[in-house]
């Protein structure tokens, strides 16, 4: 096994959940002096890392927090075979084997710019502040999941927030029992790269069996992450019968309490989220991505509202306008306030001299290696943005269900990817 997977067993003990930067910060700071390189950190929590003097013409960069499904949870690495995974957790190899590769060229004694940004997981918060100073001409990201793929462009998306208080507090003259139902456990994955997988959505299936049931609602939670497919969901709810349901994933617990008067939602969030168009809205023939998508990520009961949160991404930036202001317009219409948060651009796919000598590296060690684009943000489309001049490409190893406690990844293709890293450094 190779020295970089044992970099990755170590970084993985460090706690990097998201919002939590102190741990990795101390990390790379003695890294950074052991091995003879400036460690440089922004108010973001960025972290800069390069030579006295550099000469540098390529910039590596991956963020350094993970996905925890659970708050600060170690993942407690399995291996199995030729695969990585975790114990009942996300193995954090998005994005933590991208900072192996960069913390194994700085062993190494590489004369590159690595940059290791901040919450990225929780809307490229990093990239978006970055203050750092960038002196290179091209960047290698290394923040992509599927070994074989360099890509050169991806999604923009935007993040979509509505506020629903129409409710009343009604009396029990029917005596309506009350009900617990929940969906647990559920595969999940990404909102972005696994949007055309038919994953089943916790959220949308919970709420079909709520109106097919035709019941009341008093409570409903679920989804994990704004970026993430739903993968648990629970409501209270009442209804005259016990409620029917042919979908084994639900279940269902009477609970035995007496209830006179309680707290009723209207029923015209529901059917507007039953009817809701979830997942893939339209494909990309010519990249083979999908161009549109809107996942309804989360859903929750405070004391005043239901609060639904969703997550839309286009590979082109005027249809991510229109997808935004079709869905805001549609929730204003039944009586929901609506905002949008943590929008970025899209990164309009780039064939330039730096992508060509990357996919002829790349093809030394694999002749399918091929240009594309994802359905999923990366930090690429901030950097181009901030640095119109930088020549961008993004490689990684193959990862599955990334942000999923089935989150794995092939031992064979981490070491297989960080030889083409080091190659492409040699050669830039």
């Amino acid at each position: 096994m190779s020295n970089i997977i044992d970099i990755f067993k170590t970084i993985t003990k460090i706690q990097r959940c998201s919002g939590n930067h102190t741990p990795f910060i101390d990390f790379m700071q003695d890294f950074a002096k052991k091995h003879n390189y400036l460690c440089l950190i922004d108010d973001a929590k960025n972290i800069l890392c390069k030579q006295n003097n550099s000469e540098s013409k390529l910039i590596l960069q991956s963020h350094y927090d993970i996905v925890c499904l659970e708050c600060n949870k170690i993942p407690t690495i399995i291996e199995d075979g030729d695969i990585l995974k975790a114990l009942d957790s996300t193995l954090g190899a998005d994005n933590g084997m991208g900072c192996s590769y960069m913390l194994g060229l700085m062993q190494e004694g590489f004369d590159c710019e690595f940059l290791f940004t901040s919450d990225e997981e929780i809307g490229l918060i990093g990239a978006n502040n970055l203050s750092l100073e960038i002196n290179s001409k091209y960047m290698l990201n290394l923040d992509s999941e599927e070994e074989g793929e360099i890509c050169i462009g991806c999604a923009g998306g935007v993040d979509i927030k509505a506020s629903f208080s129409n409710k009343k507090i009604v009396a029990n003259s029917d005596n309506l029992d009350l009900y617990e139902v929940s969906i647990s456990n559920l595969a999940g994955g990404h909102s972005g790269v696994d949007i055309d997988k038919n994953i089943p959505n916790a959220i949308k299936l919970l709420i079909e069996f709520i109106v097919q049931n035709g019941a009341k609602v008093l409570d409903i939670n679920g989804g994990e992450r704004i970026n993430s497919i739903p993968a648990n969901a629970k409501a209270i709810i009442a209804s005259n019968s016990f409620p029917k349901s042919n979908n084994d994933l639900i279940k269902i617990e009477k609970i035995d309490t007496i209830c006179e008067h309680f707290v009723e939602f209207d029923n015209s969030l529901f059917n507007y989220l039953n009817s809701f168009k979830n997942g893939v809205r339209d494909f990309n023939t010519t990249l083979n991505v999908v161009e549109d998508s809107i996942n309804l990520a989360l859903i929750k009961t405070t004391q005043d509202e239901i609060i639904v949160e969703f997550s839309a991404r286009s590979m082109k930036n005027e249809n991510l306008q229109n997808l935004k202001n079709e869905t805001k317009n549609d929730l204003e219409d039944i009586g929901c306030s609506v905002e949008t948060y943590g929008k970025y651009s899209a990164w309009t796919p780039d064939i330039n001299d730096f992508t060509n000598k990357v996919l002829d590296t790349y093809k030394t060690y694999n002749s399918d290696a091929k240009l594309q684009a994802i359905h999923a943000g990366l930090e690429c489309a901030v950097f181009k943005e901030k640095f119109p001049n930088l020549k961008i490409a993004s490689i990684g190893p193959t990862i599955n269900f990334p942000h999923s406690k089935k989150e794995q990844t092939s031992i064979k293709s981490c070491e297989t990817l960080y030889k083409i890293v080091k190659d492409i450094v040699k050669s830039v």
